[in-house]
């Protein structure tokens, strides 16, 4: 029984608790190239690829970036459940963002745990990006696992299904419906009322 094992969440960062930061950016700049997302493209390395070379085409300054992420909030809610969830369990954010980006929205959520990867920036500029690893997400829960917990797992993305198919309990939350329509496997929620909820039954 899942109440014999201890639990743990993961749970993805940008579209589960905050805002798209590319998206952001893009808006700000209106370079619609950077609306590009991990729910467009499920190659990661491909992805920020382009991203960089799009700001190298542009001459965007990571000045420019941290401007408009300090600028941004938690999604509405976010804060509220993400809090709720630490009284009830150990959360994890496993995340594809960098630790230059995050820094300011997890100040806001209250400083949780966060794994994520690095820019290599020069004279302000991004001039590159280091993984940690290959498909961090999966591995972090395998890792887990290997420590004997039991994962409880929730994203929107497509680089956040190794993850949820690995986790004992995975969950896709504010998912396109390209992504709900390619894993109809994993439950598909859009609240943080009903994630709660089920995160919640999954611990007990």
């Amino acid at each position: 029984m899942a109440g014999e094992q201890q639990s743990i969440v993961t749970l993805d960062l940008e579209g589960v608790l905050v805002p798209e930061i590319w998206i952001a950016v893009a808006e700000r700049t209106g370079i619609d190239g950077l609306r590009r997302t991990t729910r467009d493209e499920p190659d990661y390395d491909v992805l920020m690829r382009y991203r960089l070379d799009l700001l190298a085409e542009h001459g965007l300054t990571m000045s420019l970036i941290a401007e408009v992420i300090a600028g941004l909030a938690p999604l509405p809610g976010a804060a509220d459940f993400l809090a709720e969830l630490r009284r009830r369990t150990q959360v994890v954010i496993l995340s594809d963002t960098f630790e230059q980006f995050a820094a300011p929205l997890m100040a806001q959520l209250g400083w949780p745990t966060i794994l994520c990867h690095r820019l290599d920036i020069a004279d302000d500029r991004v001039v590159g990006y280091r993984l940690r690893m290959p498909d961090p997400k999966q591995a972090a829960v395998h890792a887990l696992q290997g420590l004997r917990y039991r994962v409880i797992a929730a994203g929107d993305s497509y680089n956040d299904t190794t993850m949820l198919l690995a986790a004992d309990v995975g969950f896709l939350f504010h998912a396109p419906a390209n992504v709900v329509a390619e894993f109809p496997q994993l439950p598909a929620l859009d609240d943080y009322d009903t994630l709660l909820a089920r995160i919640t039954a999954a611990l007990t």
